[in-house]
């Protein structure tokens, strides 16, 4: 995902569009992923009656492999625009929000500890990125002919696809919608019995069809909100900045494709690999409030940095933006099952992951408007600081929202929603940390 949508938005809009540039494929990008968002909203109430997500996600992956090999192989051009719209739309959907629900549904409780593993992806895959885009951008600046640029560009893609391929293999054989499904315990919890193992999930499958966390009750909580925006937020900062990776350290000073830009990207990648697991063992420790109250005060921080500008504090504002980079995509399905119950985290995941992804997919339009709000007094230059004045104002808006966010309330909510559908009340809710 990393690779496959943020790559021509970030840097190379002017080879895909000579026309309109990163702008006209950013319009690309962002018409897709609204779609996607209006489609996860639309089938959220009908997630929990999905028989076979696995299924789905193997359906989702092929998919995404040919309209990524599009991408891959297919020239600058109107077909290109096609492929890149396709994947943009499948791919997003297929990382973020299926891929999600099988997480959630095997680590409920170690979710956090798992997608702090599964979002290093993020940081690893910006990284490498890293020595091909300066090749790639290099070439475009100096002004070498497309069919120059095409093979570089073509076979830079070539690593993530091979990625893409063997991580589906590896998904259909090995990965069914439950643990016990396969032989296995949810959270790998070793003190279950096959019997007690079969009898919840049949208990979580039959629950899952009569959710009571409808569309309606769902956006009526102010929890759902609570938490829904500050994920959002977190996207925002955290990939909306990254899209933009070249034109900020451009700004510094660090020529993109130098030694410098790729010796600062890689050190970012540790930044954010270190970052990504310790926030998911502290969200598993102390709770995903507190984790993500911790992850917006490094965004804060970033912020205050990179508004000072010059290179060193643009640098340590990225770096510590690289923290919570990978983090920040876990929070969606770390939030919904952390809060909810777990028969009803497909519901409610459907409607925070669209809801958070619909500000991350307008994170790139957003940071690189802030960017150049300034050109004309600058040279035509970007100048990130109004990019990252906006990061400083969202993590200092998020951290109210998530002190006004109370576990015990989802509680109340969902005794009452449970107590007008007929269902019991009980206590699986209590002591939500």
């Amino acid at each position: 995902m990393v690779c496959f949508t943020n790559w021509p938005m970030n840097a190379l809009g002017s080879y895909y569009d000579p026309v309109q540039g990163a702008q006209g494929v950013s319009m690309i990008y962002t018409i897709a992923a609204v779609i996607g968002v209006v489609v996860q909203i639309i089938v959220s109430p009908f997630i929990g009656k999905i028989k076979n997500m696995h299924a789905l996600s193997i359906v989702m992956g092929v998919i995404s492999m040919a309209a990524s090999l599009g991408v891959m192989l297919t020239p600058p051009g109107g077909l290109w625009k096609v492929f890149y719209f396709i994947t943009c739309l499948v791919l997003i959907v297929w990382c973020t929000f299926v891929v999600g629900v099988l997480i959630g549904q095997w680590f409920p409780r170690r979710k956090g500890t798992v997608m702090g593993l599964v979002t290093i992806a993020f940081p690893v895959g910006n990284a490498l990125m890293g020595p091909f885009l300066g090749q790639a951008m290099g070439m475009t600046m100096e002004g070498a002919p497309a069919e120059a640029i095409a093979p570089v560009v073509r076979g830079s893609y070539m690593p993530f696809f091979i990625i893409i391929c063997i991580g589906l293999i590896i998904g259909a054989v090995l990965v069914r919608d439950y643990p016990e499904q396969v032989g296995a315990y949810r959270d790998n919890d070793q003190s279950m019995t096959p019997e007690k193992a079969k009898a919840i999930m049949e208990f979580e499958i039959e629950n899952k069809r009569t959710s009571v966390w409808g569309l309606v009750n769902t956006l009526k909580s102010p929890d759902f909100w609570c938490i829904t925006i500050p994920a959002g937020f977190l996207l925002m900062g955290a990939v909306g900045m990254m899209t933009q990776t070249a034109g900020i350290f451009g700004a510094a000073g660090i020529a993109p494709g130098s030694d410098e830009f790729n010796m600062v990207m890689m050190v970012n990648a540790v930044f954010a690999i270190a970052g990504s697991y310790l926030l998911g063992i502290l969200d598993t420790k102390i709770g995903t409030r507190k984790s993500m109250i911790i992850a917006m005060a490094l965004m804060v921080v970033a912020g205050i940095l990179g508004a000072i500008g010059g290179k060193v504090p643009t640098v340590a504002a990225m770096w510590i933006l690289g923290i919570f980079m990978g983090a920040s995509s876990n929070y969606t399905v770390s939030a919904s099952v952390q809060y909810w119950r777990i028969e009803d985290f497909p519901t409610v995941f459907g409607k925070v992951n669209p809801i958070a992804n619909l500000m991350n997919n307008a994170a790139p339009l957003v940071i690189a408007s802030l960017m150049f709000m300034n050109a004309a007094n600058n040279g035509g230059n970007a100048d990130p600081s109004p990019a990252f004045i906006f990061l400083l104002v969202a993590g200092v808006v998020s951290i109210i929202l998530l002190m006004l966010f109370k576990p015990t309330r989802v509680k109340t909510y969902d005794d009452q929603y449970r107590k007008a559908a007929g269902k019991p009340l009980d206590d699986a809710l209590v002591g939500r940390k």
